[in-house]
């Protein structure tokens, strides 16, 4: 075959590719129309929700039938059955963020079918990266269950095949992103932007896996310094920052233009993880949907660091002697003593100061549709109770 022949046929190919594609596309959102969505993309949280979940399963597809591996039947199951057990199962909550904020961002412009799939595309690339790291996370902490099921290297037959389940689930993401937008001007920034996030989160889990290692739990290395570096890595750039920085991409803004936005969703996640370790201690477990263990588990939860700060000396050798032992007694001492230093209160008035410090940064902001994301956030987290 000549050469000319050859590149005609890439070129074909490659037309062919981009049409298939396109009508994949349409033929997903003739779906969703069929379910009584309208084009115009309703802002209801079910039909945002179900409009996600179809997005999925074309992703999902794509992944099953990528032509850079021969699967076998067996290899397919597997990764089917791995993503929806691990990809699907959670709240979705980092995902929806993205097209939630982007149709913010577009001020009240009807989006396009495609523009719609795209946001949602991205907002699975958010969860897949959940995904990963919450599979190893809870290899490395050994835990048990996960979301109401056994974690995902607990399921027979998984145990630690689960390392390379979570390789896959993070090579997933750059498949997504390559295929569905690597014509797109801002596709670089997108890789970029996930390769980033994805390096400061191991960062934080880094300093929170070695803050204490096991055998040696010493609180006098805890610190309101070192909790808010372990949530600002481990947690606040992946949960908060990457949803709003992939809306802006996709509305053509450059992030460099918005360092402020990107340290207000930061202090946000800190916010955030305060309550968590809030709720883990005092909250009802059947609203939380969990039991809290962060005393057990000797955590470097923001309850502990701020009974260091108010403890008496009798108070802190109580802590000292009870804090990261598994006993319901010592759990119970460490829990009284909280109550003793009145941490519920300590919490409330942290609360309100964050609040009105968020909002009063957010209304400074010039622009409407950016303060309108970021209050938008700080609404879904506010008060909140699990």
């Amino acid at each position: 075959m000549s050469v000319s022949c050859c590149k005609n046929l890439g070129k074909t190919k490659k037309a062919v590719t981009l049409l298939l594609y396109q009508r994949r596309v349409s033929s997903l959102y003739r779906c969703i129309q069929r379910e009584h969505l309208s084009s115009s993309f309703s802002s209801s949280m079910a039909d945002l929700k179900s409009t996600f979940l179809n997005v999925y399963s074309v992703l999902k597809s794509d992944l099953l039938h990528d032509p850079s591996f021969e699967f076998t039947d067996e290899s397919r199951l597997w990764v089917e059955r791995m993503l929806d057990y691990n990809v699907r199962g959670g709240k979705l909550n980092r995902g929806l963020s993205v097209v939630d904020s982007f149709k913010l961002l577009k001020e009240g412009k009807n989006l396009t079918e495609q523009e719609i799939f795209l946001s949602c595309a991205l907002g699975w690339c958010i969860e897949w990266l959940q995904a990963y790291f919450l599979v190893l996370d809870d290899i490395m902490d050994n835990s048990v269950t996960r979301r109401g099921q056994p974690c995902w290297f607990r399921v027979p037959q998984v145990g630690m095949v689960a390392i390379n389940d979570g390789i896959l689930l993070r090579n997933h993401i750059h498949r997504i992103l390559k295929k569905h937008f690597r014509e797109k001007p801002y596709y670089v920034d997108l890789v970029d932007l996930f390769n980033e996030v994805e390096f400061q989160t191991a960062c934080g889990q880094m300093i929170d896996l070695i803050t204490t290692f096991e055998g040696e739990k010493d609180l006098s290395k805890y610190s309101l310094s070192i909790h808010r570096r372990i949530v600002q890595y481990k947690t606040a750039y992946y949960s908060f920052y990457l949803p709003v920085a992939c809306a802006l991409l996709m509305a053509g803004e450059n992030l460099e233009n918005h360092i402020d936005v990107k340290n207000v969703l930061v202090d946000m996640g800190i916010y955030f993880q305060v309550q968590d370790d809030y709720l883990d201690c005092f909250a009802d477990p059947e609203t939380l949907g969990k039991i809290g263990t962060d005393i057990e588990d000797f955590k470097c939860s923001w309850l502990v660091v701020k009974a260091l700060e108010r403890c008496s000396e009798e108070q802190t050798k109580i802590l000292y002697e009870n804090y990261g032992k598994p006993d319901l007694s010592n759990i119970a001492k460490v829990k009284d003593l909280y109550k003793e230093l009145d941490l519920e209160g300590v919490f409330m008035e942290y609360e309100s100061k964050s609040y009105e410090k968020l909002m009063g940064v957010i209304e400074a902001h010039q622009s409407k549709a950016i303060q309108a994301v970021l209050k938008s956030f700080l609404a879904k987290i506010y008060k909140r109770q699990k």
